[in-house]
């Protein structure tokens, strides 16, 4: 399945319509999986679940034109079929890579698609292991914007329920008698990430919406401690606090004086001794006993797995980072006083020059590079979505080509898969990247390199993007795990 044998229909229209008939079929087999089985479906790491016809064939167009392989709905849909046919225990499966090695590695030995199938998934057929002996509640302390698309998450990966469960949001009183409507209607609609996938209503008598089936309290307090969460049948919990109000250890235990809360993690770079976890990179560090962990910061997760990936292959001996950043709440809408320089200053007007720590948060994740890089942020008139620079003197010498290949390799065949994508389209801007569900995507088209010298362009949903980051620890810290296929 190589560039080289890519056939040319003799139907242009004619082909798309059977193309499109194998997606619509893989719908069907897709859900049942899900909510029957909590199997999902990939093609290469994309998720297919809750997609719709023509989404699916623009995720097999992308894996066409970065694999540089003839995948298509024609290969993976016998896949997809035969897997929905086992009777299977919870796993992640990606049917788009079993399919690709079929073609190359199997087919031509006059095996089946469904012989092989059996063969690849046999240790998960008929087993009825859980990815966690039982449901873990889950309660996000704040509901701002992390808030809210953790909370969209955490709904969607619902699945049969038996994993992660979004029991309650915090906040603090406002006084209004319609909170809890504008609270749904926050998580209903947003100017960014559109209307949310499903059904949200508001159970005024028990003080919680129902979203998708799933029932969320509405819990008012003004501090981690005053609540008894036991009251609300939660226990055990695991706390997201996306308010950024408390990042050390004192103020995040404050969570663990509540009753019915187990755990914290903080979606801010923490202080102190508190480790700043970066999922695929030193998330080995978590320990089973640990009580609060931090998820970082947005533009830490979204340089710092390339940092590691180009350390790796090339060593870094110093850089300099500048990210070019989507406005934030901290901002003012207009000129008005603000405690920092500069960003008192009219956000939609204005680019705002000023500091970003996650130069120096890469030390704590990846110590090697400590004191090796600098860095700094310009805040721009754009709502979502930003762009790091990394401006990087090697160890050796290399050219665009070769940096560009070893990263897309990374992209699509690492361990750094779900952080790192891949993009080398000639016409992208960064509302293209809106909804992104990896840390960063390597922008293949600007790399520049002369010698050991290398400028590199990352962008980054510095909200969605970093809120699957933020679910991945999640999922760790409550011990979820999952067959993953293919091997």
């Amino acid at each position: 399945m190589t560039t080289t044998e890519r056939r040319r229909p003799d139907d242009y229209f004619g082909d798309w319509k059977e193309r499109e008939a194998l997606a619509e079929g893989m719908i069907p087999l897709v859900g049942k999986l899900y909510r029957e089985n909590n199997v999902k479906i990939y093609i290469y790491g994309r998720s297919l679940y809750n997609e719709s016809v023509l989404k699916i064939m623009q995720i097999h167009r992308y894996v066409r034109q970065v694999e540089q392989n003839e995948l298509s709905e024609f290969e993976a849909f016998p896949v997809i079929k035969a897997i929905a046919a086992l009777n299977l225990g919870p796993a992640h499966i990606d049917a788009g890579r079993l399919a690709v090695r079929y073609e190359e590695e199997v087919k031509s030995k006059g095996v089946s698609v469904e012989e092989y199938v059996e063969q690849e998934l046999a240790p998960i057929i008929g087993s009825e292991k859980k990815p966690l002996i039982k449901p873990q509640d889950v309660v996000l302390y704040g509901f701002g914007r992390i808030g809210r698309l953790l909370a969209r998450l955490l709904i969607e990966k619902a699945a049969g329920g038996d994993t992660l469960r979004l029991r309650a949001i915090v906040v603090r009183k406002t006084g209004n008698k319609d909170d809890l409507m504008k609270r749904a209607a926050l998580l209903r609609r947003d100017s960014i990430h559109g209307r949310f996938v499903g059904t949200i209503r508001e159970d005024i008598e028990h003080q919680s919406l129902v979203a998708n089936g799933n029932e969320v309290k509405v819990i008012y307090a003004d501090s981690p401690d005053q609540i008894d969460y036991t009251e609300y049948g939660i226990d055990d919990a695991i706390v997201i606090d996306n308010t950024g109000k408390w990042k050390d250890e004192e103020g995040l235990s404050l969570h663990l004086k509540s009753k019915g809360v187990r755990k914290v993690i903080l979606t801010a770079p923490a202080k102190g001794d508190i480790k700043n976890i970066v999922y695929g990179v030193n998330n080995e560090l978590i320990r089973a006993d640990e009580a609060i962990i931090s998820a970082a910061s947005c533009t830490t997760n979204a340089i710092v797995p390339p940092l590691k990936a180009l350390d790796d292959e090339y060593g870094i001996a110093y850089g300099h980072v500048e990210t070019v950043h989507a406005y934030t709440n901290d901002q003012n809408l207009i000129d008005n006083y603000h405690k920092a320089d500069r960003r008192g200053r009219s956000a939609p007007l204005n680019m705002v020059l000023t500091e970003t720590g996650a130069a120096t948060a890469v030390g704590k994740v990846l110590p090697q590079l400590k004191g090796k890089l600098t860095g700094n942020a310009i805040r721009v008139p754009t709502p979502n979505v930003s762009m790091a620079i990394l401006n990087l003197t090697l160890k050796r010498e290399t050219n665009v080509e070769e940096i560009n290949e070893y990263m897309r390799k990374i992209a699509l065949h690492s361990p750094l898969r779900k952080q790192i994508d891949y993009s080398n389209a000639p016409e992208v801007v960064s509302t293209d990247f809106v909804g992104s569900r990896s840390a960063c995507i390597f922008d293949a088209i600007a790399t520049i390199v002369n010698g050991n010298s290398c400028v590199l362009y990352l962008w980054y949903d510095n909200e969605f993007g970093y809120s699957c980051q933020v679910h991945r620890i999640l999922e760790q810290m409550a011990g979820v795990e999952y067959a993953t296929y293919p091997k």
